[in-house]
């Protein structure tokens, strides 16, 4: 019987101690877990709606910027932000409103960067960008939204890869695969791997080459080419320049030349330097020093070395000044007339030509300057080698 309550003693003090070492194993784990967590919670400050703002060190605010939520960095020079929604500043004046999913943004006020369904608003003109990030840095003056471009404004919507905004110039750098289309009518489209756009001056520039296309409806109807160009979004008046080329719908003509000038509103097209015209359908080329095409009432008219040329009928017309009735392919020609047909073989020289190259009909009259009044006619026989 002794032997039992002593036994039976032994148990109960095994598990006593069992128990009370089971605690304390716990009680240590515990211990280091709360010492864990107090260390990580003084070392990222996280504050709950909260608006933060930053100052340049002359007092005037550089930004202001609400969140769902941030967190501070050991250091707590960087704060994470979540949700982002803020103004940017610039001397003083509210310039830029941004919106994000999230976003860091550094103490001293050198840099904000946001990520995600990126929203940025220019509170002048009302441009608005969106994109996957943003970059605001208040030194250099340079907004940066990359990745997905999409912008809109009631006079251009624009697309690209990138856009960068000045807003003490008033311009915006589009950079890779850029569309912009205006929105006013009569709409033009322009594509090419960068676009500036000075907002305040209403021009849209490019010194890449570039495509321009006049939008009726959702078609294009004209389209031009060149190494440089500018349009004016008031006055829809597009300059191309450098190995410039538009195709017109109607009349049907290939317009080629170093400078040209191109009305949308009033649709008249104006070459200030040698320029060369070819009409599609008839297969009639001009050239000339300098020229003007209204595109209503399709007329041109052409100054300066003017050579027009039928490689069909093999017909030719050489004058100082023509103008070119398109509809009705009738040509009135002055100053220095020289035209030579091969069916029958003539050339006939004057100071006036009037009637069509495409079937030779032309009458030359006026004699030649410098002369005595007649005209020069010079009759080739058929069998003349």
């Amino acid at each position: 019987m002794a032997e039992r309550k002593t036994a039976l003693l032994l148990l109960v003090l095994a598990l006593t101690l069992n128990t009370s070492c089971r605690q304390g194993s716990q009680a240590t784990k515990k211990l280091a877990e709360d010492s864990s967590a107090a260390q990580q919670a003084s070392s990222n400050l996280t504050f709950d709606n909260i608006t933060l703002e930053q100052a340049d060190d002359g007092g005037q605010i550089l930004w202001k910027v609400k969140a769902k939520q941030a967190i501070y960095s050991p250091d707590q020079k960087i704060a994470n932000v979540i949700s982002p929604d803020g103004d940017i500043y610039q001397n003083g004046k509210a310039i830029y409103h941004v919106q994000a999913q999230r976003g860091e943004v550094l103490k001293d006020g050198d840099r904000i960067f946001l990520r995600g369904q990126v929203v940025a608003t220019d509170l002048k003109s009302g441009a608005v960008l969106r994109g996957d990030e943003l970059e605001w840095r208040p030194k250099p003056d340079v907004m940066t939204i990359r990745g997905n471009l999409r912008g809109t404004h009631t006079k251009l919507k624009m697309s690209s890869n990138q856009a960068k905004l000045m807003n003490r110039q008033r311009r915006m750098e589009l950079s890779g695969q850029v569309i912009a289309l205006t929105q006013q009518e009569p709409k033009a489209r322009m594509q090419s791997e960068r676009l500036i756009w000075e907002m305040d001056k209403d021009l849209v520039t490019s010194d890449r080459p570039v495509q321009v296309q006049r939008i009726q409806g959702d078609r294009a109807i004209d389209q031009a080419e060149g190494q440089q160009a500018e349009a004016n979004l008031t006055t829809k008046i597009i300059k191309l320049k450098q190995n410039a080329n538009l195709v017109l719908f109607d009349p049907p003509l290939q317009i080629a030349g170093n400078s040209l000038i191109w009305d949308l509103s009033k649709q008249t097209l104006v070459a200030d330097q040698p320029v060369t015209i070819l009409h599609r359908q008839k297969q009639i080329t001009v050239t000339a020093n300098a020229g003007q095409m209204d595109l209503t009432p399709k007329i041109g008219r052409l100054n300066g070395n003017v050579h027009a040329v039928n490689p069909q009928n093999q017909s030719e017309l050489f004058t100082d000044r023509l103008v070119w009735d398109m509809p009705t392919q009738r040509m009135n020609a002055d100053g220095n007339i020289t035209y030579n047909q091969n069916d029958p073989p003539a050339t006939l020289r004057g100071a006036r030509a009037l009637g069509r190259l495409d079937n030779n009909t032309m009458v030359v009259s006026g004699g030649t300057e410098g002369g005595d009044g007649r005209v020069v006619t010079e009759i080739v026989p058929e069998d003349f080698n």
